[in-house]
């Protein structure tokens, strides 16, 4: 259709030509607007914004409304990319709408002490409710079963440790991701099936005590091309003292990825994480092969942990 009408002009006189110079700017117009939207930068322009513009060049005046038509064409139906993954606040800082506790011990969503509350706008994990501890390990769940998405938050571990904690449970949080369903937990399993990315802080009894460890209660990963079948691995990331805030992001990518960072650096890749086929709870639940998807949760081991700012992008719209 352009060749044909670039050579029926050919034929009008001298005094109609179409001025090759508007032309040029006609489809420069339409190649910047098709390549704006394929950046995102803006969307498409619309047609009637876009013949404003080419009025503006006088080609429909010199003849070219056919050509100018076509043009106008393909810029309207360029396509716009799909917008961006953006983050989204998934605590609102004054109730814990969205999250439901499994604390060992207890049915799904009783927390009769409330180790998990608000406090001051933080989400809290603490045991203050209790005189002594006997093993209720505790896990928020987060109420949208994930595939691709990243975590993104601050935490923050308080002085105090309840009586009888264990040894190794001091200053130890976590956050469970690719994690069995919530109501599929035995009321007194302590961990949930996951892979967690271990969250520590450090004190004068343990000053080189890292944190963004991997544990994998359930499941295997491979680090840098070795299936890893040990329980935890430390990173190399040192963990802070009592009451500083650390940054940290959790990165999920199917059965392909987890990747920890803090303050913006990566401390961990885990990849190929598969179910563990000697783990009592995988064979119970039936599960085998690749780790590919799941909840994730909020961990309390005994020691006093706080969280603020998190928050959720989803990588796939389609993610189940």
């Amino acid at each position: 259709m352009f060749a044909w009408e670039i050579k029926r002009d050919r034929n009008r006189s001298p005094s109609k030509k179409i001025n090759k110079f508007k032309y040029e700017q006609l489809f420069s117009l339409c190649a910047l607007n098709f390549a704006d939207s394929l950046t995102n930068e803006r969307q498409v322009t619309g047609p009637f914004e876009t013949i404003a513009k080419v009025r503006q060049m006088g080609v429909f005046k010199t003849g070219g409304s056919a050509l100018a038509i076509a043009c106008l064409s393909a810029c309207a139906s360029a396509p716009a990319e799909p917008s961006a993954p953006q983050w989204v606040s998934i605590f609102d800082g004054e109730t814990l709408n969205g999250w439901t506790p499994k604390i060992a011990g207890q049915d799904l969503g009783e927390d009769s002490e409330q180790i998990f509350r608000v406090e001051d706008g933080h989400l809290v994990g603490s045991y203050d409710g209790y005189s002594a501890f006997s093993g209720e390990f505790g896990h928020l769940f987060f109420e949208d079963h994930l595939t691709d998405y990243r975590l993104r938050f601050s935490y923050a571990f308080g002085e105090t440790q309840v009586p009888g904690g264990p040894g190794w449970a001091f200053m130890n949080s976590g956050v469970m991701v690719h994690a069995q369903a919530p109501e599929t937990m035995r009321i007194d399993q302590p961990f949930p099936v996951s892979i967690e990315a271990q969250l520590l802080g450090r004190s004068e009894a343990t000053p080189e005590r890292t944190t963004a460890n991997m544990c994998s209660p359930g499941t295997h990963v491979v680090i840098d091309g070795a299936l890893i079948k040990r329980h935890c691995v430390n990173s190399q990331t040192r963990a802070r003292v009592a009451g500083e805030w650390t940054e940290f992001e959790i990165e999920v990518r199917g059965s392909q990825l987890v990747s920890m960072r803090v303050d913006g650096d990566e401390a961990f890749r885990l990849t190929a994480p598969e179910y563990d086929p000697a783990d009592t709870d995988v064979a119970r639940l039936n599960l085998n092969g690749p780790v590919s998807d799941g909840f994730f949760a909020l961990q309390a081991e005994s020691h006093a942990v706080a969280f603020k700012d998190i928050e959720l992008m989803r990588l796939r719209p389609d993610s189940p």
